[in-house]
């Protein structure tokens, strides 16, 4: 019986032939993930085991991204910790303020994800490597610990599902609007522990932010992880970003899947997620007025270079509407960098954005957008849960960069087209 991608790369980690979904293995970790609201729970949990050594400094990320720069004494604390715990070991890939950014953009930038790696996170989104052609999936704290001390983990191998993307997409049309098109015909948990393996002619078409995008979000289907095959593009990328050596994986002709989807690029319209789930889904089209507060272009899913000269494409020479708030998020310090040697963050505070430091800050209602009681959010970001980004009576509406640049002029949901 053939493999999956991901089937190959976890049985070659666990040194087997082969494996079947459903099969429990024990895995050999090329990178382990924290940040600094996961770390220090892994870390007290490492002080309760035999050992005192992590397994390989080199192999170790740490990034404090979600409440940095500290926002309070709590925010201090958790970093101390993890500052504390990266000078003991002497950890390679540990990230400072001034050179940090959000984990998911970061670890790709820095090169410490490549094709053919098992990576496990203490975040959930930690699944956005598999843009890459790697198998990377969320664990819990303890795991996180236990992958620190040994360097290995069990899996459950996971089934999987193909999505077959086919021609090309329309202006305007990103991974945002393609993983929203997805999650809302599956729904949350429409690839429960599955594998979403992402195939077909149409990924030409997709850039590599894109593909991270469409990867970051898979665990809003419930997905073990999102995996895409290794394209010139993806070597590409690796080769400018990475010194490591790579491994190419391909699924076989008789891999089995659960399920076969075929997702017609061209057909795609811009798609919003309403509160409060990712699979509530609309086309702008769809969409009556509705007048927003807030809009946050930024995240692990959309806080890339791509992104951002997306939304300054639309602002530019524009006014955000009076009395709307706009928070610009680059995600790493290097793209923060680019973005204003490009001009774009003069673009964005002319319109009358703000441009924040890289972090996840409002993403999960952690500061830098927190919002009140009735307010409304367009937001880049990958959930819209009750109370995610502040007030449990407040909502946010999930969206691509040039929607919620769009919404930024009008102050309601509106479509690109609409302010070109």
């Amino acid at each position: 019986m053939g493999m999956t991608m991901t089937q190959k790369i976890l049985a070659a980690h666990a040194g087997l032939e082969s494996v079947v979904a459903g099969q429990l293995i024990e895995a050999k970790l090329d990178l382990v993930l924290g940040n600094d609201i996961t770390s220090p729970v892994a870390i007290h949990e490492m002080d309760k085991m035999a050992t005192d050594k992590v397994f390989d400094k080199d192999k170790i990320a740490l990034v404090p991204d979600h409440f940095v720069p500290n926002k309070d004494i709590k925010s201090a604390e958790h970093c101390k910790c993890v500052r504390e715990f990266a000078a003991k070991h002497d950890i390679t890939n540990y990230f400072e303020v001034g050179q940090m950014g959000i984990e998911h953009a970061l670890l790709p930038e820095k090169g410490l994800t490549v094709a053919g790696d098992v990576i496990i996170g203490a975040d959930s989104h930690t699944c956005t490597y598999g843009a890459l052609g790697a198998f990377s999936t969320g664990v819990g704290s303890t795991d996180m610990a236990a992958g620190m001390a040994t360097g290995l983990a069990w899996f459950k191998v996971p089934s999987a599902i193909k999505f077959v993307l086919t021609g090309k997409p329309a202006e305007w049309i990103s991974g945002k609007d393609i993983i929203l098109h997805i999650i809302g015909l599956i729904g949350v948990d429409g690839a429960l522990y599955k594998s979403m393996e992402f195939v077909g002619d149409g990924i030409q078409y997709l850039s590599m932010d894109d593909r991270f995008t469409i990867a970051n979000m898979a665990i809003e289907a419930g997905g073990k992880n999102g995996i895409f095959p290794v394209d010139d593009l993806t070597v590409e990328y690796m080769k400018e970003h990475s010194s490591r050596e790579f491994v190419k994986y391909e699924a076989d002709e008789d891999a089995e899947y659960d399920e076969v989807y075929t997702i017609e690029l061209d057909k795609l319209k811009p798609t919003v997620a309403f509160p409060h789930l990712p699979e509530n889904t609309h086309t702008i089209d769809e969409i009556d007025d509705i007048k927003i507060d807030q809009v946050v272009i930024g995240s692990c899913t959309n806080g890339r270079l791509d992104d951002l000269r997306v939304a300054a494409k639309i602002l530019e020479g524009k006014k955000v509407k009076e009395g709307l708030r706009v928070i610009i998020i680059p995600a790493t310090q290097k793209i923060y960098l680019q973005a204003m040697e490009e001009g774009l963050l003069k673009t964005f505070i002319e319109a009358g954005a703000v441009v924040s430091t890289p972090t996840c800050g409002p993403c999960l209602g952690g500061y830098m957008g927190i919002l009140a009681q009735g307010e409304r959010c367009v937001s880049t970001t990958n959930r819209n849960f009750v109370g995610r980004m502040g007030h449990v009576e407040s909502e946010i509406y999930l969206a691509s960069p040039a929607v919620a640049a769009a919404s930024a002029i009008t102050g309601k949901i509106s479509s690109p087209k609409e302010v070109m």
